[in-house]
């Protein structure tokens, strides 16, 4: 191991903090994964679907008799 003088002791202690902090971010989405994933499985296992699966929503027209409006840049 290379010599880190006099601040060895914080330095080591630097990145066993970082690597504590990443590990538990990395515990935090993997449990949250697996928390949207019982969601999601209860929700169509009550046949909630998603709305992406239905048809489109069609854009709404303008009144009648007035073009649409330009968008400026």
């Amino acid at each position: 191991m290379p010599d880190l003088g006099p601040h060895a002791v914080f330095i080591l202690s630097a990145y066993g903090v970082t690597f504590v902090a990443i590990a538990a971010l990395a515990l935090a989405v993997v449990e949250d994964d697996r928390k949207q994933r019982r969601i999601l499985a209860d929700l169509e296992r009550r046949g909630i679907r998603r709305r992406s699966a239905s048809a489109p929503a069609k854009p709404k027209a303008s009144a009648p008799g007035k073009p649409p409006r330009k968008r400026t840049p």
